[in-house]
């Protein structure tokens, strides 16, 4: 079986590289929404990785936008009129942030901690060091006018108070929910909010918010989520990867496949739903790649065995919030038949992107360069297809989750299939 490299990553080495062609000015505040305007529709019109614009005018564009962000009477109004003009070039990776958006900070926690000079811009924006905001720890998906809960990280504020995916949300404190305005300034403290779990079934939850360090809690989430699964007597090992953009989470995974909580497990569902992208190169090498095993045996007869890959079965989650490089590991999966894909079609996000700050702290990202896999297989807008479909949509499932539960009868079948076979 072939050894899969990926080609590039939407947080890779290569593109991290580019920081110091693409540093910017020490970010200010108070600056007026018409000059933010400018600078972003420069921004991309300098460094937009096609120089056509996916075939848009893209100076038309600057004319069509300008007035109505003039008009604009807040910040959040600025901000959507300016990812509409963004979302005509119809391209992934391509989306203005203010600091009431939670991936503003979970961008600048991916890309900080490997561009030194990234981190000392930041400082004065986060004295205290940290990428940090308060919140819950949830992913939301507005459907109908309405906010309903898409994800819950694991072992997070929202988890530990008993919020599901499916869950809407009605309002915070008695006011309208925002991802960031709601929680901002109380960490530690008592929340209310008011949800329905199922039609005409409101009721109250108490959460307490915590500073999420926007570069370690994807990685304390995988964390929490690793565990083992106890089904028709064989032992699943489940890990949901929140974010792949650092190897600390490869790292972390293979610790557990070789060392620790999952290496008793008679196979394994990687779940790569929702987050980030993101992926170091040789991520799907340990189940690709062959070696030999090293057997210690000890005086008193005990044995012990260490591998580098995972012979067992194998099987991946993916949905439309699984983008970027999920989505090159989740092609890998099908061409080089690692194990079943079971989910939905992924984002059809594959452009490599890269942040600008812009002079009032807001963050501009950018696809700075196209992506093709195997020298000629272009993802984005194509997305991947799973082996095995499961339409999931959130509206008041009550935490009901068929695609995981999928994956685990997908891979019960796959370890029988294995048994009967050797």
């Amino acid at each position: 079986m072939k050894r899969f490299k990926l080609l590039i990553t939407l947080l890779g080495v290569g593109i991290l590289l580019l920081w110091g062609l693409f540093l910017p000015e020490l970010p200010t505040r108070g600056e007026p929404p018409a000059k933010i305007f400018g600078e972003v529709w420069q921004t991309v019109n300098d460094n937009f990785y096609d120089s056509k614009f996916n075939g848009v005018d893209w100076k038309a564009l600057k004319q069509k936008y300008e007035s109505q962000v003039t008009k604009a009477h807040s910040q959040e109004e600025a901000a959507n009129i300016i990812n509409q003009m963004l979302a005509e070039l119809k391209t992934s990776h391509t989306r203005f942030y203010t600091p009431e958006d939670p991936a503003y900070y979970q961008v600048l926690g991916i890309f900080a901690p490997r561009i030194p000079d990234l981190q000392q811009q930041l400082k004065k924006i986060f004295p205290q060091g940290k990428i940090e905001y308060s919140g819950i720890g949830i992913f939301t998906k507005d459907i109908n006018g309405k906010t309903f809960v898409s994800g819950v990280l694991d072992g997070s504020p929202a988890a530990n108070a008993g919020l599901l995916v499916g869950d809407r949300i009605i309002s915070v404190e008695g006011r309208p929910f925002k991802p960031v305005q709601s929680f901002e300034g109380k960490a530690g403290q008592n929340v209310k909010m008011k949800i329905e779990r199922s039609l005409n079934n409101q009721q109250e939850i108490t959460v307490t918010p915590k500073m999420l360090d926007a570069t370690t809690m994807f990685l304390d989430a995988m964390q929490a989520s690793t565990q083992i699964i106890q089904r028709d007597g064989k032992k699943i090992g489940y890990v949901h990867i929140w974010s792949y953009a650092g190897d600390q989470y490869q790292e972390q995974l293979e610790s557990d496949l070789f060392y620790g909580r999952l290496r008793e497990a008679d196979g394994l569902v990687l779940d790569l739903r929702d987050g980030w992208g993101g992926a170091p190169l040789g991520a799907l090498n340990i189940y690709t790649a062959r070696g030999p095993s090293v057997t210690n045996i000890r005086r008193d007869g005990r044995r012990g065995t260490d591998i580098a890959h995972w012979n067992k079965p194998v099987v991946m989650i993916v949905n439309e919030g699984s983008r970027s490089a999920k989505e090159i590991l989740a092609y890998g999966f099908q061409q080089y038949d690692i194990g079943p894909v079971v989910g939905t079609k992924t984002a059809g996000a594959v452009v490599a992107g890269f942040p600008f700050l812009m002079s009032d702290n807001s963050l501009l990202y950018v696809a700075v360069a196209d992506v093709y896999v195997d020298g000629n297989q272009r993802l984005e807008g194509v997305g991947v297809t799973p082996d095995v479909v499961v339409p999931f949509s959130p509206e008041y499932t009550q935490g009901a989750d068929p695609q995981k539960q999928r994956g685990i009868q997908v891979a019960i079948a796959a370890i029988k299939k294995l048994m009967a076979n050797s």
